[in-house]
């Protein structure tokens, strides 16, 4: 970077031709000579505003995140003037109003204490290094590399995603958290950082295959199974993915028709079927797959090899999720690979349900929490008919309506987080199954609502992939994929429905 000198108004007001152009921007000066001919809008937009003050349009223009990618453009500061527009670190905690759950923006909370603030901190010091491969990856619709996959193993960012439990022990996790202290709530923020990415294809490249894809590992497999694989997954070292749903069956498990077969001597099955929209199979090394037997639905391990192919799938987010179709055409299983009992796959594929959707609301709720965030800088810079957006009522209607519709359905997730640190696993599959697919549904239609009024708040950014509204247009082309995986939200409403019936008092009367 150039010396940093001090200017007055006046001396950079000379500079403003072609092959000699300054702008100030708050009050710091920026030589674009060179810059200009490369300038994506035009060499002539930056020469309008040769030797002037450019902040304003700046700006309504652009994400502030490109002065810092153009910080070497920076030749000095105008002269007993300081920059008003704060410019936080990437990893800093947001001070925009409802940008954060209400515990970091200074409210009091029963749920959180210091060791979820360094967590948090922590998780989003690292995310702040991955962004840029995140950015560039969900544009080229790369993988996430297994350079960075192994990162975030050895980090514990991998492991924190995964819940509490046995398989933590002797793991580092972010903020120098102790394995015996982790709770869901350090849970649920791995997940709302992980969203924060705005990243949608890649952030599901990083957390969506292997945690849904190995609890039935550390929770029904053998133990040598348990002993190899699950220390393999969460350092980061291999890749795993949760195989159910196939071309003829996708909430209705009871139909899928991938089978396993019995060798004569009885020891392999040999796997026929395929499966489909699985996400990360098209670079996972290891699958847990739901199968039939002869004695039922049931659940294998099965690494990948000989007779297994993997496809990816056109979806309307990134290929960096590795969604895909895979083809399992004569695949050779040790019988002791199965997960759980030969016939009970269904209780195996039960297990984690309720922990995949409330990790959906987690992500998808801290999503919609950013594109609030993103809208309320929009309205509060842009300006139009010469005011603010943020001046004109409708725009403050549809702020309103955003923050609270989103407000409630932070607080339902907060509240059965808490009930999960506090019950035990058979009480948690008996209260809170209903709940939590009601707080899915609820979250998905907040989800939609906060989307589509973001996307007419920017409006044409709002649906350009590039620019201020990039993270609104990938949210607005990415939303629904909550309100489907894991559960449609009809199913989700059903069943919130249906838990409540059960607990229906019988003498009950209005």
């Amino acid at each position: 970077m150039p010396d940093i000198k001090i200017f007055t108004r006046d001396e950079v007001a000379k500079h403003c031709s072609e092959g000699d152009c300054w702008i100030i921007i708050d009050s710091e000066v920026y030589d674009v000579s060179k810059f200009a001919p490369m300038h994506p809008g035009g060499e002539q937009l930056l020469l309008e505003f040769g030797g002037k003050d450019a902040t304003d349009d700046f700006y309504g223009l652009h994400r502030q995140e490109v002065l810092v990618k153009y910080a070497r453009l920076k030749i000095g500061t105008i002269a007993d003037e300081q920059p008003q527009i704060d410019q936080p670190a990437s990893d800093a905690i947001s001070k925009v109003p409802y940008a954060e759950p209400s515990y970091w923006l200074g409210y009091k909370s029963p749920y959180f204490n210091e060791s979820h603030t360094k967590f948090r901190k922590a998780l989003r010091a690292i995310y702040s290094k991955v962004k840029p491969e995140a950015m560039l990856s969900e544009e080229l619709g790369k993988a996430p590399t297994a350079e960075l996959y192994r990162m975030l193993g050895e980090e514990g960012v991998l492991a924190s995603q995964i819940g509490p439990g046995p398989w933590l022990k002797g793991l580092k996790l972010p903020g120098g958290i102790k394995p015996e202290e982790f709770d869901y709530f350090h849970e649920m923020i791995a997940h709302e950082e992980t969203a924060r990415l705005s990243a949608p294809g890649f952030s599901d490249g990083i957390s969506s295959g292997y945690s849904i894809g190995l609890p039935p590992v550390f929770n029904f497999g053998p133990k040598h199974l348990k002993e190899r694989v699950v220390p393999e997954v969460l350092l980061g070292k291999k890749r795993i993915c949760l195989a159910i749903t196939e071309p003829y069956a996708g909430s209705d498990v009871a139909r899928l028709r991938t089978t396993a077969k019995r060798t004569p001597d009885g020891k392999h099955f040999i796997v026929n079927g395929v499966k489909k929209w699985i996400t990360n199979g098209t670079f996972a090394d290891y699958f847990t797959v739901a199968v039939r037997t002869e004695k039922g639905i049931s659940m294998l391990f099965i690494e990948r090899g000989d007779g297994i192919e993997t496809k990816g799938i056109k979806t309307s987010y990134s290929p960096a999720a590795g969604t895909s179709y895979i083809t399992f055409e004569n695949v050779k299983v040790p019988v002791e690979n199965i997960l759980g009992k030969e016939g009970q796959g269904f209780q195996v594929i039960m297990y984690n349900f309720n922990h995949e959707r409330w990790y959906i609301c987690c992500a998808i709720i801290a999503g919609t929490r950013a594109v609030i965030e993103d809208s309320f800088k929009w309205a509060n810079q842009r300006k139009v008919f010469g005011k603010r957006l943020i001046d004109q009522p409708v725009i403050r209607n549809k702020l309103g309506s955003m923050i609270a519709q989103l407000e409630p359905v932070q607080n339902w997730l907060e509240n059965i987080t808490y009930q999960m640190c506090n019950m035990p696993y058979a009480e948690q599959s008996q209260k809170l199954a209903g709940p939590i697919a009601l707080l899915k549904f609820q979250a998905t239609r907040v989800a939609h609502n906060v989307s589509d009024d973001a996307t007419q708040i920017f409006g044409g950014r709002g649906i350009t992939k590039s620019g201020m509204g990039r993270n609104i247009e990938a949210f607005q082309r990415t939303y629904k994929f909550a309100a489907i995986l894991g559960g449609s939200e009809e199913i989700m409403a059903d069943l919130g429905v249906r838990q409540a019936v059960k607990s229906f008092p019988k003498n009950a009367r209005l």
